[in-house]
């Protein structure tokens, strides 16, 4: 990419929204001030400044800063909560259950829980506990990907021991590995995915599952909210944060092969990127069976990185290795990019017949962010594999309130998360012991009373409707097949 602007190399136009450098003052002139680019805060190119004009969109970039700007304020707080929390949940496990817990702290003799243990659980997995797969689901279900997909993203929330165990001795199949990669502007380790083959003989699927936003993680939740983009030459506008995530090389952003020179300027000669790491180990592992197949998934922020990886696989135009993805799911999957990307990544996946599987559970808040506004340009693409309360999926182009703050929406957001409590005691009773849901959810159900959709996003009802879900026919004018 020729060089367009004196900030980055690959960029042709860019947003950027630094909460953390705004000042109190600054919230205001975000109102008033027509000289918004040369505050700290706020950094865009040229073209892009003057595009920042009447109140809603400065409203919108207001909302932006102010909780990103309260999350960082409350970063370690959430983070120690967390943490508390998490080792709160795991104390029965470790110490056989809740009576023989008692027992254990009327005698002294209470177990403290190991994080790095395969007993340990992650809040998300805490949410939900099953770690079996649905053994009615065969090779061949057309549910099959898709229920090995959230069972996968889900997973990728644990730690390397939960994860071999359950992959290995669980599901019998073969463990390739948990990856932390670097990210090159925040200067710390914050993305991880796991990497697994459906069987240890004879496989025919690879799996690679991005973790995605876990609930007190202030980073990946600042993540999901900022509006910042850079406008790649040929692509459109993609979310800044989640290529970040991605391994994006600052200041020369997507190079097809990383050198010496470019790692020396991130500070990363002996780190690994996502995507740059991923893409290594797929030629690898794909080149020693002609007739194997891969899968992207991810859950949250993991499904956006999921897409993501596609579209720079698109980039870069690896055709073979296009040739070998078989799909991408993502489950509650925020926003991505802007129209322009859009159709670029349709006409792509089309060409390479890529095959692309966004699923949005009901009142999910996060497939909703960031805004979907005509000034700030993040748009969903492809068909939305939107399911109802009740399980029962239909094929739209976006999900209901696709903004999630409508005031319309308020009570029957909370009359079904009212309804999402009640169902969680009688589901066990229709269908099993299976959909006996964790204390840890029920709790999580009765906050979603408060924030209605905030417990939708959890991922017990995306594994339900995997299992228990309607299947789905996606148009066949968009080069998808069947779900």
């Amino acid at each position: 990419y020729s060089m367009a602007n004196n900030k980055e190399e690959f960029c042709k136009d860019y947003f950027e929204l630094k909460a953390q450098e705004a000042s109190y003052f600054d919230f205001i002139r975000i109102f008033y001030s027509s000289n918004l680019d040369e505050r700290n805060f706020f950094d865009t190119s040229i073209g892009v400044a003057s595009t920042i004009r009447g109140f809603r969109r400065r409203w919108l970039i207001f909302i932006s800063i102010v909780l990103q700007r309260l999350l960082f304020w409350f970063k370690n707080p959430m983070e120690n909560l967390g943490s508390f929390i998490e080792l709160l949940q795991n104390y029965p496990s470790f110490n056989g259950g809740f009576i023989q817990l008692f027992f254990n702290i009327l005698q002294g003799k209470v177990v403290r829980p190991e994080k790095s243990s395969e007993k340990f659980k992650s809040m998300i997995g805490n949410l939900d506990l099953r770690v079996e797969l649905d053994k009615k689901i065969k090779i061949g279900d057309i549910r099959y990907n898709r229920h090995v997909s959230i069972m996968a993203a889900k997973l990728s929330y644990e730690n390397e021991a939960l994860n071999k165990t359950v992959i290995q001795q669980h599901w019998q199949m073969h463990f390739l590995g948990l990856h932390n990669f670097w990210n090159a502007y925040e200067e710390q380790y914050s993305t991880q995915a796991i990497m697994f083959q459906d069987k240890i003989e004879d496989p025919n699927l690879i799996v690679v599952a991005f973790r995605g936003t876990s609930p007190f993680n202030a980073n990946a939740w600042i993540t999901d909210i900022d509006l910042s983009w850079y406008e790649l030459e040929g692509l459109g506008k993609i979310h800044a944060g989640f290529m970040k995530a991605l391994g994006l090389q600052k200041p020369i952003g997507w190079p097809k092969h990383i050198n010496q020179k470019a790692q020396e300027q991130n500070n990363s000669n002996s780190k690994e990127f996502a995507y740059y790491k991923i893409r290594e180990e797929l030629k690898k592992i794909l080149s020693k069976n002609e007739k194997i197949k891969f899968i992207v998934t991810g859950h949250s922020l993991g499904g956006a990185l999921a897409i993501l990886f596609a579209s720079i696989l698109i980039l870069h135009e690896e055709e073979w290795l296009l040739d070998k993805l078989e799909g991408v799911y993502t489950f509650g999957q925020p926003r991505v990019g802007d129209e322009q990307f859009g159709k670029f990544m349709m006409e792509k996946l089309k060409k390479f017949d890529v095959k692309y599987y966004r699923y949005v559970y009901c009142n999910d808040m996060v497939p909703r962010l960031p805004y979907d506004d005509k000034t700030l340009f993040f748009k969903h693409f492809g068909s939305c594999l939107f399911y109802n309360s009740l399980y029962c999926g239909k094929v739209l182009e976006e999900e209901p309130n696709k903004n999630y703050f409508s005031l319309l929406w308020v009570l029957p957001k909370v009359l079904n998360a009212v309804f999402e409590l009640i169902r969680s005691f009688i589901l066990p009773w229709i269908k099993g012991n299976d959909y006996k849901q964790s204390w840890s959810e029920m709790i999580f159900r009765m906050v979603g009373l408060i924030i209605p959709g905030l417990s939708a996003h959890g991922p017990v009802d995306y594994v339900n409707l995997t299992r228990l879900g309607t299947n789905l026919h996606l148009p066949q004018s968009q080069g998808l097949k069947q779900d």
